[in-house]
């Protein structure tokens, strides 16, 4: 307990899932938290949850598409709790899917946009806060689709997470520097809304758990644990790295 304890954390994506998950544990674990997404009233239910459990927590919904709604954020956690300290860029969305060739410019364009602009716009003004105080740690939803897998009909998502990992890197070598480490965790499947919406019938679903190694999918709260890991201490020599929390799907050929 207490790894994050007089921490100032963003998390975007919050409203559910590894989001969710990852707000929560970071307030258990002595975090200060500022949570966003586009859902105020989900939002407001988390604060209300951290908050009982003894926790800390502002909400403030907004577009992630959105620079100023970044600067918001950071704004709000400096004005609420004086600093900022870790960042994690979670909010993403499937896209338009289906045969690439049939997939509209403006589907991909709104993959790219969501995934990977709005990433790099949140950590424009986040690292622009970290260095003032010393340092801090971002940490990016990626994905293993792209990176160690490949599904069909999923190329904007498949590009714009994916893209993450090189921002990841270059953002690493830049800020390393200013002790700003920067890390992208690559998610197998997780049972979330996202994962349900592509996995709509049993057989999907038996399909994709046959994936991994483990055989099952992850929950959301296992995710944040490994999200935790990169936002504490405990990886104060981890930077710029791919972070695979993917149940063995990488290595499975069974």
């Amino acid at each position: 307990m207490n790894r994050l304890n007089g921490k100032v954390a963003i998390v975007t994506g919050a409203s559910s899932g590894i989001g969710r998950s990852t707000a929560s544990l970071f307030a258990a674990e002595g975090a200060k938290v500022v949570v966003g997404a586009r859902r105020a009233a989900e939002l407001e239910s988390l604060v209300a949850e951290i908050k009982a459990a003894g926790g800390e927590a502002v909400a403030l919904a907004g577009d992630v598409r959105s620079e100023d709604y970044h600067k918001a954020l950071v704004a709000l956690a400096v004005e609420r709790y004086g600093k900022l300290d870790i960042a994690f860029n979670n909010a993403g969305i499937l896209g338009e899917a289906g045969p690439s060739t049939e997939v509209s410019e403006a589907g991909f364009a709104e993959a790219l946009t969501v995934n990977l602009t709005a990433s790099f716009l949140a950590a424009k003004h986040q690292i622009g806060e970290m260095v003032k105080h010393g340092g801090g740690s971002v940490i990016f939803t990626s994905t293993f689709v792209g990176y160690s897998f490949a599904f069909p009909g999923v190329a904007g998502y498949a590009a714009s997470k994916s893209g993450l990992i090189g921002l990841t890197q270059a953002l690493a070598a830049e800020f390393g520097p200013r002790n700003v480490r920067v890390n992208a965790v690559l998610p197998g499947a997780v049972d979330t809304d996202m994962y349900r919406e592509m996995n709509d019938t049993a057989d999907k679903q038996g399909f994709i758990t046959n994936l991994h190694a483990l055989k099952r999918v992850a929950s959301p709260d296992e995710l944040a644990r490994s999200v935790l890991y990169l936002a504490s201490d405990d990886a104060s020599f981890v930077t710029g790295t791919a972070s695979l929390v993917d149940g063995g799907a990488s290595i499975t050929r069974t």
